[in-house]
């Protein structure tokens, strides 16, 4: 117990030091995305960083399914807010169904490298939770496999499909693939998560 106490404070000060360090980096996306977008990095930042601790550690967080279910969805809420609550002053009525020209497009310099690291980076790493938790469904025989690659096509193509309905958002086959790569991450890295992640029934 007194080491687990130990891993949970060092996780806490030192994710909440990087997030501090990276402040001034999360508030300047707020001039494109919603203010929300600091509440998601935060949750991100601290659980990557509890997750790296343990896992480094050798130890195990226990978590309730109905708890890691709470903690997806609000989340997943969070996401939302970042896709479709954007400022009204831009413009999203271009769209993109060329794959990888978008891709290459960040990697031109034509945007600052903060803005093109966070399209390119978060469209990946956002969606990695949801896999993890379409894996754990599968391995719980609650959800089949062909649904590990329909499920998830389906909902990002439906993201992406009323962003650009509702100008929220532009329509682009990139971030289909971004976010589709960050799903198969969260299927790859499912191992290393249940070394950390201890799911229990209550």
């Amino acid at each position: 117990m007194q080491k687990m106490t130990k891993s949970f404070w060092l996780s806490l000060l030192l994710s909440q030091l990087i997030f501090i360090i990276g402040l001034p980096l999360f508030i300047e996306l707020v001039t494109y995305l919603h203010p929300a977008v600091i509440v998601v990095m935060w949750i991100c930042v601290t659980s990557l960083t509890f997750f790296i601790v343990f896992f480094v550690r050798g130890e195990t967080i226990v978590l309730s399914r109905p708890l890691f279910r709470g903690l997806l969805i609000m989340y997943t809420i969070g996401l939302f807010i970042l896709l479709f609550f954007r400022p009204n002053d831009q413009d999203y009525s271009s769209w993109n169904i060329i794959p990888f020209q978008t891709i290459a497009f960040y990697f031109t310099g034509a945007v600052s490298p903060l803005v093109a690291f966070y399209n390119l980076a978060a469209n990946i790493g956002l969606f990695v939770p949801h896999g993890i938790y379409l894996m754990q469904k599968n391995k719980e025989g609650s959800l089949h496999a062909w649904l590990l690659v329909i499920l998830p096509s389906v909902a990002i193509l439906g993201i992406e499909t009323a962003q650009h309905l509702t100008n929220r958002g532009t329509f682009d086959i990139d971030d289909f693939i971004l976010n589709m790569a960050g799903v198969l991450i969260g299927y790859w890295v499912y191992p290393l998560f249940t070394k950390v992640i201890n799911l229990n029934k209550r």
